[in-house]
């Protein structure tokens, strides 16, 4: 392991060297005006759940008698029992040129009070988009990546892996009505930057007038228009083709990430800090509660065996380490005087919302 550690050292260093000179092309960093994906829903039941299904609520009982009176059988909905079956929310996104006969992903998650939906089957139920239309329709069998096993209750054992109460149908539904999009107007079209920049934009729109003279400006900072060049007119799919492997080198805004829930931190290459010094301590105080008991002495009659609780506190305070970042502190340098103190990916969060409010944190910091 001593022998790998710096070849490791350099081949991370490479790696972060290739990552930083290396440009994106233009169909990464963008999507076009116009050409965007569009959510579906849709209420259905589904059937096959060998007694794990919804506990003979009221929406899904009335849903099944509905579904009956379909096929010619007229059931009230007090005489159906709905062990077998459960209400599900289905949720999908359609893209943009899909045409009718196409098939897109589906998934399907229990509405009521089912305990699973493994081997549940999804009778044929119709998406439809935001304009109350149907844009697909779904059907087939629910594959769930998890299980539930056990009876439970008093006495009973169960055992869960995952969320067996979601599942999906890969393929499962088939589009019935295309979604309309128009992505060149006036012999232009328009690009939408996945992450908004002003520096980004003006550097992409440069890097499309050096293949494409005067062809592009941005408009703002997430949108940059593109003239169709006179060789391209008439041939929108070729021009977009070609503009997508342009080359271009984005921005990146110094910016720091914390996720407190899972101890994530993650920062930009662009982070700076002013001169700052750095000091580090910490405090634990553990309150323990222990019982004993109290036994009579040998040939004592008249003694009972008692129990006896006892309180014990200790203090424990990590030594403080202190450190000045000099010229130029940037997030390299703070990381290795973070380690070299030696304070745990909590601490860490603490120092650089400390490092914020003293203002020597010259970068945006987002806690989630």
């Amino acid at each position: 392991m001593t022998r790998m550690l710096p070849r490791l050292t350099v081949l991370c260093a490479a790696l972060g060297t290739a990552v930083t000179l290396s440009a994106s092309r233009v169909k990464d960093l963008t999507l076009v005006e116009g050409g965007r994906d569009n959510q579906l829903v849709g209420y259905g039941l589904v059937v096959g759940l060998a007694g794990d299904g919804d506990s003979n609520a009221a929406s899904t009982l009335h849903a099944v008698s509905n579904i009956l009176q379909r096929y010619g059988l007229t059931v009230s909905a007090t005489d159906i029992k709905a062990k077998n079956v459960a209400a599900v929310m289905l949720t999908a996104d359609i893209g943009p040129f899909l045409k009718p006969g196409a098939r897109i992903d589906v998934t399907i998650a229990a509405m009521g009070d089912a305990k699973t939906l493994q081997g549940a089957v999804l009778l044929q139920t119709p998406l439809l988009g935001g304009d109350g239309r149907v844009y697909a329709v779904a059907q087939g069998p629910v594959a769930v990546g998890g299980f539930i096993g056990g009876a439970g209750g008093a006495g009973g054992a169960t055992v869960q892996k995952n969320h067996p109460t979601v599942g999906s149908i890969s393929n499962g539904a088939i589009v019935e009505r295309e979604i309309p999009a128009e992505i060149v107007r006036d012999n232009a079209l328009r690009l939408l930057l996945r992450n908004p920049d002003f520096t980004s934009a003006a550097r992409m729109a440069d890097a499309i007038n050096l293949k494409y003279p005067a062809a592009a400006h941005a408009i703002d900072a997430a949108t940059v228009k593109v003239n169709l060049p006179p060789e391209y007119l008439g041939q929108n799919v070729s021009f977009l083709a070609d503009l997508g492997t342009v080359e271009v080198q984005p921005d990146t805004q110094a910016r720091i990430v914390i996720n407190e829930r899972t101890g994530t931190i993650v920062a930009t290459s662009t982070v700076h800090l002013s001169q700052v010094a750095i000091a580090h301590g910490s405090l634990t105080i553990t309150v323990t509660s222990n019982v004993g008991i109290s036994q009579p002495n040998a040939f004592n009659s008249s003694g009972q065996t008692a129990a006896t609780q006892s309180t014990q506190t200790a203090v424990s305070e990590g030594k403080g380490g202190f450190t000045i970042l000099n010229d130029p502190p940037t997030i390299e340098r703070l990381a290795a005087a973070l380690n070299s103190l030696g304070v745990s990916t909590r601490d860490m969060m603490a120092i650089f919302q400390s490092l914020k409010r003293s203002g020597a944190l010259q970068a945006e910091l987002i806690i989630n």
